[in-house]
C-alpha cells in the first residue's frame, strides 16, 4: 500500500473514532424527563483489561461469551464463565472509586461496572438516551451486549442515544468499562497536582425525549455597546434554539414572571431569536435574580432558570452590568477534603460556595477542568461569579492535532453545558502552560472556538510570570496575552522562592492594555500545626504569607481586578509527599483537610471585606 493510501486510511480510521464517541450533547438535564440509574453498581477490576482483549491481546468480537460487556449468567452447569457480577463487590455511582474501598486509593486501570433496570418509555415513538454527568477518563459504554460508543474526558457531560430495538421493558444489562489511566496523549497528560480519581463520579440517567425534541437552547442579555450600563426596560435578550429530529412548524418562549410569550418561525434546525424583555431586574452578585424561561416546540416542552446580565472585559476593568467589579475570588477543586472524595451533586456544592461565602468571596475559579453541573447552577442560585476551566494543564502535547481534537472537544462540552448559567463570566483555556510558538497557536485556537462558541463572555488562561523582566518588576508578557480578555497569572512569591517579605519591594505589570488579574497565589500550612512565622508548614508562615500579598495588592497597578488564591481547602495530590506536614495532601487550603479554617483564613477575609466596602453595588 502507498504511503499516501495508509495516511488516508489512518485518517479515515482517525475520524471514525471520533465519531463513535457520542450523540450530540443534550443540555438542561436537571429540567427534564429522567430516570436516574445512581446507587450500587457491581463492578469487576481488571488491571489487565481480560474483559476487553483476548490472550492475543485483540480487541474480542462483540459475541464473545468472556467479553465483560456481555451476561455472565451460567446457562448450563458445564458453561464456562471466568468473569461475573455480585453485590458483594459494588460500588456507590456517583462516586470516586478511590475514595470507597482500601484497595482502590491508589489505582489507576480498568474496573468494569454493571447496572441492571427495568424501563417502560411512557410513549412508544420517544427516544430514550443515555447520559453521564462525567466518567474519569474513559468510557466504553454497552447495552445489552452492544457497544453504544466511547467518550474521552473525565469531567465533562456526554450521551447516547439508544436504539429502540435495544432497549427492554426488563432486565436490561448496562456495562460500563472505565479506565483511568493517565496519558501522554491525553488531557490532562500524566502530570498534573491533583488526585487521579477514577469511576463514574458524576449522575448517570435515562433521558426521554419525543421523537422531534428541544436538543440545546441558550438566551441571555445582548451588549449595546462596549462600556454600557444594559436597560433594564425594553431590553434585548437574544438566544438560538437546536433541534433534533424533524424540524418543527414554530416553537414558543415564554417568561411568566414577565408575562412575556412569543412564537417564532423555526426555520432550520438552529435557529435564532430574540426577544424584548418589558422590565427585569439584572442578576448580579447582589441581587441573583432568576427568570423562568419556557420553551415549548411540538410535543416537547423543556424550562430553566436564567438570569439577564451582562459581562465584558473593557479598558482597565471588568465590567458586569456595565459597572466595575473586583473580583474577590477562591481558586477550588471538585473535592470534599474530609472525606478525601471527589465532590458531586447539590449538597457538595452548597458546602464548597458557602466556604466561599464565609470566606467573603464573590467569585469562585473552578480549577481545573469542568466542576458538575450542580456547581455552577447554585453558583446562579447564591449570585456567585465563575471561572470555568478544561485541564489543559501544564506539559501536553501541543504539537500533537488529537491531542487539540480532544482539547477542543472538552471545551465544547464545557460550553455548551453551561452557556445559560449568568455566574459564568470566564471560560479559560488552559493554566501554566509552557511558552512556546506551538503552544500559543494550540491555545489561540481555542480561544478562537471558545470565542466562536459563545462571544458573550470572557476568554482566559492562567499564565506564568517572568520573573526576569527588571528590578523589582514581574512582568506578564505571555504571547498568549494578546489573545486572552483577561490578563491573568500564578504566582507564589515567599513560597516557590523567597520569603513573604520579597513581597515588600515587588511591583508587577504588564505590556497588554487589559484587566489584570491574580488566578493563584498561596503557601501551604497543615492545620493545627502551629510555630513562629519562619517555621514552614506552620499556619503561622501561611498567615505571614497573606498579610505580605495582602500588603503587596493594595499597590497594584490601576488594572487590577481581582485574585482567586490557591486554593479553598487542602486536596489530595501524590505529588505531595512530606511525611510530616503533607502525605499526600496539597496542604495550601485555607480550609484543612479536616474542614477548619486556618489563620490565614481570616487575613485574607478582612481584606475582601474591606475591598467589599470599597465596591459599589452593581446590581441597579
Amino acid at each position: 500500500m502507498k504511503r499516501s493510501a495508509l495516511l488516508l486510511f489512518a485518517f479515515v480510521m482517525l475520524l471514525q473514532s471520533l465519531l463513535i464517541a457520542q450523540t450530540s450533547l443534550l443540555t438542561n438535564i436537571p429540567n427534564r424527563k429522567a430516570t436516574s440509574l445512581d446507587g450500587r453498581w457491581q463492578y469487576i477490576i481488571d488491571p489487565y483489561e481480560t474483559g476487553f482483549y483476548d490472550y492475543r491481546f485483540k480487541e474480542r468480537k462483540e459475541d464473545d461469551k468472556e467479553a465483560f460487556w456481555n451476561s455472565d449468567v451460567q446457562v448450563n452447569r458445564w458453561d464456562r464463565k471466568e468473569h461475573g457480577y455480585i453485590d458483594k463487590y459494588s460500588l456507590n455511582v456517583p462516586g470516586d472509586w478511590n475514595s470507597q474501598k482500601p484497595e482502590f486509593l491508589y489505582y489507576e486501570g480498568t474496573v468494569w461496572y454493571k447496572k441492571s433496570f427495568d424501563y417502560k418509555k411512557t410513549n412508544e415513538s420517544n427516544r430514550v438516551f443515555l447520559y453521564f454527568g462525567a466518567v474519569n477518563y474513559r468510557a466504553d459504554v454497552y447495552l445489552n451486549g452492544k457497544k453504544l460508543g466511547f467518550h474521552l474526558g473525565g469531567f465533562t457531560a456526554f450521551n447516547f442515544e439508544i436504539p429502540a430495538s435495544l432497549l427492554k421493558e426488563k432486565d436490561n444489562f448496562l456495562v460500563v468499562k472505565v479506565d483511568n489511566k493517565r496519558g501522554k496523549e491525553e488531557v490532562p497528560t500524566v502530570n498534573t497536582d491533583w488526585w487521579n480519581y477514577g469511576g463514574i463520579t458524576r449522575t448517570v440517567e435515562l433521558v426521554e425525549v419525543p421523537s422531534t425534541f428541544i436538543e440545546d437552547f441558550s438566551l441571555q442579555l445582548t451588549k449595546t455597546a462596549a462600556g454600557e450600563i444594559p436597560k433594564t426596560k425594553n431590553a434585548v435578550a437574544a438566544g438560538n434554539i437546536k433541534f433534533n429530529g424533524t424540524v418543527p412548524a414554530n416553537f414558543t418562549v415564554e417568561i411568566p414572571e414577565l408575562k412575556l410569550k412569543k412564537t417564532f418561525a423555526a426555520k432550520e434546525s438552529v435557529t435564532d431569536f430574540s426577544l424584548i424583555l418589558p422590565t427585569i431586574q439584572l442578576w448580579s452578585t447582589e441581587n441573583a435574580k432568576l427568570y423562568k424561561v419556557i420553551i415549548t416546540a411540538s410535543e416537547d416542552r423543556t424550562e430553566d432558570q436564567i438570569g439577564f446580565r451582562t459581562i465584558e472585559a473593557y479598558g482597565n476593568n471588568v465590567l458586569l452590568n456595565g459597572k466595575p467589579i473586583f473580583m474577590r475570588g477562591i481558586s477550588v477543586h471538585g473535592e470534599i477534603a474530609q472525606e478525601g472524595r471527589r465532590a458531586f451533586g447539590k449538597q457538595d456544592a452548597a458546602l464548597l460556595l458557602n466556604e466561599a461565602k464565609q470566606l467573603g468571596c464573590n467569585m469562585v475559579r473552578l480549577a481545573h477542568y469542568p466542576h458538575d453541573e450542580a456547581m455552577t447552577r447554585m453558583a446562579d442560585s447564591l449570585g456567585m461569579l465563575v471561572w470555568s476551566e478544561i485541564p489543559v494543564y501544564w506539559t501536553i502535547d501541543f504539537g500533537n492535532k488529537e491531542v487539540y481534537q480532544k482539547a477542543e472537544a472538552q471545551l465544547t462540552e464545557m460550553i455548551t453545558r453551561d452557556r445559560n448559567r449568568a455566574s459564568v463570566i470566564i471560560w479559560s483555556v488552559g493554566n501554566e502552560t509552557p511558552i512556546s510558538p506551538v503552544r500559543t497557536e494550540f491555545m489561540h485556537n481555542l480561544i478562537k472556538t471558545a470565542k466562536a462558541l459563545d462571544s458573550s463572555r470572557m476568554v482566559s488562561a492562567a499564565l506564568e510570570v517572568n520573573y526576569n523582566s527588571g528590578k523589582n518588576l514581574n512582568l506578564i508578557d505571555d504571547p498568549l496575552g494578546e489573545f486572552v480578555d483577561i490578563v491573568a497569572f500564578n504566582e507564589y512569591l515567599g513560597w516557590y522562592g523567597g520569603l513573604p517579605s520579597n513581597c515588600r519591594t515587588t511591583n508587577w505589570g504588564t505590556p497588554y492594555k487589559k484587566p489584570l488579574f491574580i488566578s493563584e497565589t498561596g503557601a501551604g500550612a497543615r492545620g493545627g500545626v502551629h510555630a513562629d512565622s519562619l517555621t514552614i508548614f506552620s499556619e503561622e508562615y501561611q498567615e505571614w504569607y497573606y498579610k505580605e500579598q495582602v500588603a503587596m495588592l493594595k499597590r497594584m497597578p490601576e488594572n487590577f481586578v481581582g485574585i482567586s488564591p490557591w486554593v479553598l481547602t487542602d486536596f489530595r495530590s501524590p505529588k505531595r509527599n512530606n511525611p510530616n506536614y503533607q502525605e499526600g495532601w496539597n496542604r495550601k487550603g485555607l480550609y484543612s483537610s479536616e474542614g477548619k479554617k486556618k489563620k490565614a483564613f481570616y487575613i485574607l477575609q478582612a481584606y475582601y471585606e474591606e475591598m467589599k466596602l470599597k465596591q459599589p453595588a452593581v446590581n441597579k
